[in-house]
């Protein structure tokens, strides 16, 4: 039998759930190096904990993390809490002796970030992950398979936009709405998934970030009972007179950059894209062909192949569910066709961690905290060049 592997999950919210599921089901669909062990579900409500916890899997709960990331049954912490605290829970996982993932972005601020990829750099035994569950879509990692087999040959164009809609007036005083534990808006949150897309299909890195703008359109929004929640929480409430709060984050950022391999590119994050719930799309075009991706057909990856012959060529649509022929974690699910949905990504994430931290080879490239800091740089440079207008070199944000 596999050695078992105790794990600890820091956050039970929208994020919370989405783990909790993974690891409830990651040894059913995958033959794995280890036995995922579900120890110890910490947040700060004990009340909800009491529920949740037995729920979703958890053989037992705490509200105080540092007991539960001192704990010496636990191999793996998992931090699913708001960015404001990454820094501090992940570090103390770090020096505890434990592997550890975080969700994304790696942290609120660049200061943040880089002092999570130096904590990590100086313990090269103990493995770091970062939850892009966006890399294991099946139809993104075979988009990854097609650039670096050189279906595109050369890239010319990168395009991607993040769109949601449920960020309206409103849409109460998250903390996603406050910059003193969300970091950034819609680009901390949407745009990071972009730039990490960009940077895993691509294989290249980003130079320079050329032009941006960044807007917050809703500058007070009402506080609320259930302000520290999630989008569950959305509704305005009651009326009478409204405690109105101050939004200090982007509604939405755009911004156009430059990659190592000549590419121009295009990013766009908002949450106020009316009528889009949540539409994650990336276009990369080169000399050979194209590929595009919508998250709300996830299970799709569109392909132009302009080697075939003129009247010939068109879009095609590749159902990207044919295990046997090779698509990227279809195997481990249903016979071909039979699509899968949102949580998968994470339960695809949740089994190339574990057999990473078994000594296997994971499906795909999984992001590690020094990996997602070239991705905070990204953010970085981006949200300064809007604020001076003018370009900004990433090799000047260390």
């Amino acid at each position: 039998m596999p050695q078992p592997l105790q794990i600890a999950l820091l956050g039970s919210k929208f994020m919370g759930r989405t783990h909790s599921n993974a690891y409830l089901n990651v040894a059913k669909f995958f033959k794995l190096p280890l036995e995922p062990e579900m120890h110890t579900i910490c947040a700060r409500d004990a009340e909800d904990l009491a529920v949740f916890g037995p729920r979703w899997g958890w053989a037992g709960f705490s509200t105080d993390w540092k007991s539960v990331v001192d704990n010496p049954d636990v191999g793996l912490v998992d931090v699913a809490t708001p960015n404001h605290v990454h820094k501090e829970q992940a570090i103390a996982a770090l020096e505890a002796g434990k592997h550890v993932a975080c969700e994304k972005p790696l942290a609120g601020t660049l200061d943040e970030a880089r002092a999570m990829k130096d904590a990590a750099a100086a313990r090269p035994d103990q493995h770091t992950f970062v939850w892009f569950n966006y890399r294991r879509c099946p139809a993104i990692a075979y988009a990854r398979q097609l650039v670096k087999e050189g279906r595109l040959g050369r890239l010319f164009h990168v395009r991607a936009a993040y769109l949601q809609d449920w960020g309206g007036p409103d849409t109460p005083l998250l903390w996603r709405f406050q910059g003193d534990q969300a970091g950034s808006g819609a680009h901390g949150d949407l745009n990071a998934h972009s730039i990490d897309m960009a940077r895993f299909v691509t294989g290249e890195e980003f130079t320079d970030v050329i032009g941006a703008v960044n807007e917050t359109f809703i500058e007070e929004r009402e506080i609320v009972d259930s302000a520290g929640g999630e989008i569950s929480g959305r509704g305005a409430g009651g009326g009478g007179d409204k405690r109105m709060g101050k939004v200090t984050v982007d509604d939405a950022v755009l911004f156009l950059a430059r990659l190592s391999g000549g590419a121009v590119a295009s990013f766009e994050a908002t949450r106020l894209s009316t009528g889009d719930k949540n539409r994650n799309r990336i276009e990369i075009h080169g000399e050979k062909g194209a590929i595009r991706f919508d998250f709300e057909r996830m299970n799709e990856l569109e392909w132009y192949d302009a080697t075939l012959p003129g009247a010939e060529q068109g879009w095609s649509t590749i159902n990207v569910t044919r295990g046997g022929d090779g698509h990227p974690y279809a195997a481990a699910w249903w016979p071909d066709a039979h699509i899968i949905g949102y949580e998968h990504g994470f339960v695809n994430q949740a089994a190339d961690m574990i057999k990473v931290l078994g000594g296997e080879e994971p499906e795909a490239p999984i992001p590690d905290f020094a990996d997602a800091w070239e991705t905070q740089r990204v953010l970085e440079a981006a949200l300064r060049c809007a604020d001076k207008r003018a370009p900004v070199s990433i090799a000047d944000v260390t």
